[in-house]
């Protein structure tokens, strides 16, 4: 079953550009993650959200420990304004399959 995580990363105003580049960095590495659906990165108001989809739980713990994971974490730390707020879900098929889930 597919995990969705969803992670919400406030930052400090003066260090959107640093978190930016930090966090954009990281992407391409965790795209080739073994069970990696969806890794896609979005910015509103002063937070980075990622929004995720793991082929299952196995994948996402895999990920959680990766040295990419580690590297990313050690150097946002400085940037952020708050604790990083990680949501975890399991999709709930309704409506339209092809629009009630993020990957088909």
């Amino acid at each position: 079953m597919p995990v969705v995580v969803v992670a919400v990363l406030p930052v400090k105003p003066e260090s959107a550009d640093s978190a930016r580049e930090i966090l954009t960095k990281a992407v391409a590495a965790v795209h080739d993650e073994p069970g990696c659906e969806l890794y896609a990165l979005h910015e509103t108001d002063g937070k980075f959200i990622f929004v995720e989809q793991w082929a299952d739980g196995d994948a996402l713990k895999a990920h959680s420990s990766t040295p990419t994971m580690a590297a990313m974490f050690s150097d946002i730390g400085p940037h952020l304004d708050g604790a990083p707020e990680i949501i975890m879900a399991t999709p709930v098929p309704a409506g339209d399959p092809a629009k009630g889930r993020l990957v088909r």
